[in-house]
């Protein structure tokens, strides 16, 4: 059982982005235009200012997330974990390796969207000390609303 394996965290290689934009398409980009293509992927590995990672249960692809650092905060542009490895700490701990590179760095606020109708998602960062900054209509290819949620690094959850 795969449960029993340690997952490992490690930053994408070129190699991952056809994966991850895959993923991407499937469990992100549901009934909108694709995205997250392989190019793009790789313009975010390649990326100085963007940490792109990978979950691993032995050989498995598990999970993969894109964060992006400005100067003053850091922005999750994609996240995502394969459904058959949820609920098992996987996103938790992608999202903890991100916050603790963003606080290394110096940067303090984290933003992200997410689909307005994805209560699981919205429910999953809201557990890990996000909140929920505002609705922005059309945000997803004009057709759907997304929450800007937030998370200020410098409070306990």
């Amino acid at each position: 059982m795969w449960q029993d394996q340690a997952v490992e965290i490690k930053l994408a290689r070129l190699r991952d982005a056809q994966w991850i934009a895959r993923m991407s398409r499937d469990l992100v980009e549901g009934g909108l235009p694709w995205s997250w293509t392989a190019s793009r992927v790789v313009t975010h590995i390649r990326g100085q200012e963007s940490n792109v990672l990978t979950a691993w249960v032995g050989e498995h692809a598990a999970g993969f997330a894109i964060m992006e650092f400005h100067a003053e905060h850091a922005h999750l542009n994609l996240f995502a974990v394969d459904p058959q490895y949820r609920r098992f700490g996987i996103g938790r701990k992608l999202l903890a390796w991100l916050e603790e590179t963003a606080r290394a760095g110096g940067i303090f606020t984290i933003n992200l969207e997410v689909r307005a109708d994805n209560f699981g998602g919205r429910a999953f960062y809201r557990a890990l000390g996000y909140h929920e900054v505002r609705t922005i209509p059309g945000y997803y290819s004009g057709r759907e609303a997304a929450i800007r949620m937030a998370h200020d690094l410098r409070s306990l959850r």
